[in-house]
């Protein structure tokens, strides 16, 4: 029995040994480009690290099984019976337990509470997100501009988006934002978004507007491009938008 354990234990250890390398090694999220994301992406790897572990003594076990307990050649008879190894089952109980209630207060909780702290303030930028099969309306209220083709935003910003729907639940998503909310027909729902890295889909695909929600037979091409520039330049867009806008209504 001791035997086993040591045996076991040894090789828990070289398998969390080698996940922990190689999570630490490879960087296996893609690219984030808001405040929200990095706190998901934390939230992520937390989750992979203590999988890590627990994963690691499944395989442990179930290798040393395989390898110890195999049926040998020319052997026929039935293996001894295996009894209950009441302290294991309790250390068990008590470590997965502990661990879960770990990760409902952190990053659950404590990750909750962060995004939603985010978009408190006053100088929030508002922006109307309206989605249609299959296409997405942009409005920005306070510029009086709507854009069909793009969505662009200031680095450094805090935006609020009022997401709805015209005919079928949609949902909005922007990969390297991490954050997505429904768009529901006759329902306006919202998300605050803090873009901190300048973009565009030609950097990094990661920068678009994408439907989330199998709506239909052109769902797969319900995407626009997001771009994150400086303030300057949104401002320059904004102007340079709204003037075609008001050549193209004489």
């Amino acid at each position: 029995m001791k035997k086993d354990v040591l045996m076991v234990g040894s090789l828990w250890l070289l398998i969390t040994i080698a996940g922990v390398a190689g999570a630490l090694s490879w960087d296996y999220l893609p690219l984030v480009a808001a405040e929200q994301g990095r706190v998901i992406d934390h939230a992520f790897r937390v989750l992979v690290f203590q999988s890590i572990p627990v994963s690691a003594f499944l395989f442990s076990v179930l290798i040393y099984s395989v390898l110890r307990f195999r049926r040998r050649e020319g052997q026929t008879e039935d293996g001894p019976p295996i009894h209950t190894n009441r302290p294991a089952m309790v250390t068990w109980l008590l470590v997965t337990t502990g661990l879960t209630i770990f990760l409902i207060i952190f990053p659950g909780t404590t990750g909750l509470l962060e995004l939603r702290n985010h978009g408190q303030t006053s100088e929030m930028l508002p922006i109307q997100v309206e989605g249609s099969r299959w296409t997405w309306k942009v409005t920005y209220p306070n510029q009086n501009v709507t854009s069909f083709s793009e969505l662009v935003l200031p680095v450094g910003q805090e935006v609020h988006f009022d997401v709805t729907s015209t005919d079928v639940i949609h949902a909005f998503w922007v990969p390297a934002f991490r954050m997505k909310v429904d768009a529901v027909p006759g329902r306006v729902t919202s998300v605050n978004v803090t873009p901190d890295l300048v973009g565009t889909f030609d950097d990094d695909t990661g920068f678009r507007l994408q439907c989330a929600e199998l709506c239909g037979l052109a769902h797969f091409a319900m995407s626009i491009p997001v771009r994150v520039v400086e303030p300057a330049e949104f401002d320059a867009w904004v102007a340079r938008t709204a003037s075609a806008g008001r050549r193209a209504m004489r």
